[in-house]
């Protein structure tokens, strides 16, 4: 089998003076002298033929071939991490499925695409991370992540790697505390016109499609508050400051832990929920179960 010839333990040192910027602190954290690393960089730029480091004031930075080399880097040394987290999970039985889900995904929606995880035969360890789209996605390309929940897909054209799965979508009805509800309930959605309405912010997948719905039925409601983050949002809506909208879906759960009541339907207007994936050779089983899971499981409505 050919090898690449490098030295990985030359290779983390440069990476660990690349990332604290001095010989001096890297030796610190690797409780090794400052000639011991200086050295090793040394034999690590003869290896390549070229070097990855250069001064810039008191600091040292990557050179071009540097930063390509960290790119990597990265890469190989969170690997290595999530092998020693696979091969310890093998005393423990459990198998580690780091997501990352979008701020604007409905929890409850993330909740149920989890749950396929937890029909197969090895016990899945859970790691969640809540963040925007965009961060996401950068984690995926760098493999920080194994899979992205999120209610839109990867525009195509981009520099990334990752791919979307559609892996369900559902109607979207309008929720709102008793006393909002019984007002505005009548004549839906002709109602709505100056009604209060908490929506999402504009770079959220759904609200161009909210907006165009209300052009639609000729309303122009009070916008009273718009929000990235789905779970502030219905904070708002249960405490009575406005209208929402939430996936027909979710009925249920939205009436008994929000204490609303439906206002009306609105078929025309659809969520949709994606697994954004990276390309990786060896597939992780636990991604599979979540992009296995079927439209009519956990988007089933009411």
């Amino acid at each position: 089998m050919k090898t690449t010839g490098l030295n990985y333990r030359h290779l983390h040192f440069f990476w660990m003076v690349a990332k604290e910027g001095s010989v001096t602190r890297a030796a610190e954290r690797l409780g090794l002298a400052v000639q011991t690393v200086s050295m090793q960089l040394a034999q690590l730029d003869q290896e390549v033929g070229k070097s990855l480091l250069e001064p810039q004031g008191r600091r040292l930075v990557p050179t071009e071939a540097g930063r390509v080399a960290l790119a990597y880097c990265d890469q190989i040394f969170l690997l290595g991490d999530q092998l020693q987290d696979a091969l310890d999970g093998t005393d423990t039985g459990k198998m580690r499925l780091t997501v990352g889900i979008s701020d604007s995904l409905p929890k409850l929606i993330a909740f149920r695409l989890l749950q396929a995880t937890q029909q197969l035969g090895q016990q899945v360890k859970l790691v969640c991370l809540e963040d925007e789209f965009e961060s996401l996605l950068a984690d995926l390309a760098l493999n920080k992540l194994d899979v992205v929940l999120t209610d839109r897909a990867v525009r195509g054209g981009g520099g990334l790697r990752v791919f979307s799965h559609l892996l369900g979508e559902s109607d979207m009805k309008l929720f709102g505390v008793q006393r909002l509800a019984r007002r505005y309930r009548k004549n839906f959605p002709a109602s709505l016109d100056g009604a209060p309405l908490l929506l999402p912010t504009r770079n959220n997948a759904l609200r161009g499609r909210i907006d165009a719905w209300f052009v639609q039925h000729g309303v122009r409601p009070d916008v009273v508050g718009e929000f990235e983050d789905n779970a502030m949002l219905n904070t708002f809506g249960r405490n009575g400051m406005g209208l929402f909208f939430a996936s027909a879906a979710l009925r249920r759960d939205i009436e008994e832990q929000f204490n609303v009541e439906l206002v009306g339907d609105a078929p025309e207007l659809r969520e949709h929920f994606y697994a954004i994936s990276n390309e990786r050779k060896i597939r992780h089983p636990a991604v599979e179960a979540i992009l296995s899971a079927v439209h009519g499981g956990p988007f089933a409505g009411d």
